[in-house]
């Protein structure tokens, strides 16, 4: 359960969102954006596949976090080191690690409340057809454990600088690497110069990979952990940066 401090840090962080139009524009551009690649009359599109499911819609969702997280994550800490309110905020009677928790649990609710903007895109297949809305609840799972895996990475380097762009380009490059990490080419570039054993590691790392996984019904004890363990470990990472910064 949610402590005070962490409860009072999350509501401030979370209502901030929606105090200026920075959130509400990216609430748009995210539901327009995933909203023209699901419908757009393309191969692969919702209308050229035929079928009432949800498929064209997850296909394109990592693409779009790859660009939407780091917009939303690049604030999180570069901010207030760059106003230096960091250090008004360290001062207090609250610890790094409730501070992290806050703002990380904020931008994931906001993120979810995106998600949840395109539920009417639920209520269009089931009025055109009988989809299983089992495997539609699990793909909008995968979403929201990768969003909040690739949000624990943005963290980690809006906590390393305070150059919001810099913040953005590094997530979205590390990002990339991570959700790319399982495909065919890159793995067989790599192999041709690391042993096995370490292409499997790295195999091991993609997060689309995972997420294709639980998107396709399959919710299993590897994949859960596999996302509890890279939002936690990101996550660390920011507290190790901040408690530095805290030092210096």
């Amino acid at each position: 359960m949610m402590d005070r401090t962490v409860k009072h840090l999350f509501m401030k962080e979370f209502s901030s969102y929606f105090k200026t139009p920075l959130g509400y524009v990216f609430l748009v551009i995210f539901l327009f954006g995933i909203g023209y690649l699901t419908f757009e009359p393309g191969r692969g599109s919702f209308f050229y596949m035929r079928e009432a499911s949800m498929s064209s819609f997850f296909r394109y969702i990592p693409w779009m976090f790859l660009f939407l997280i780091p917009a939303v994550s690049m604030r999180l800490w570069s901010d207030e080191r760059k106003a230096g309110t960091i250090e008004l905020l360290l001062t207090m009677p609250v610890t790094i690690r409730q501070a992290v928790i806050a703002k990380f649990l904020a931008s994931w609710a906001f993120i979810g409340i995106a998600l949840a903007g395109t539920f009417p895109m639920i209520f269009t297949i089931v009025y055109l057809g009988n989809p299983d809305l089992g495997v539609v609840f699990l793909g909008y799972l995968a979403s929201f454990f990768m969003a909040g895996a690739l949000l624990a990475v943005g963290g980690f380097f809006s906590a390393l600088t305070k150059n919001q762009v810099v913040s953005f380009i590094l997530t979205v490059c590390v990002s990339f690497m991570l959700i790319m990490a399982g495909s065919p080419p890159i793995l067989d570039f790599i192999s041709t110069f690391l042993p096995k054993f370490f292409v499997d590691l790295f195999e091991s790392l993609s997060v689309l990979n995972h997420f294709d996984s639980i998107e396709r019904g399959v919710l299993s004890l590897s994949n859960i952990w596999f996302f509890t363990v890279m939002i936690t470990c990101w996550l660390y990472g920011s507290m190790i940066l901040l408690n530095e910064n805290k030092a210096n």
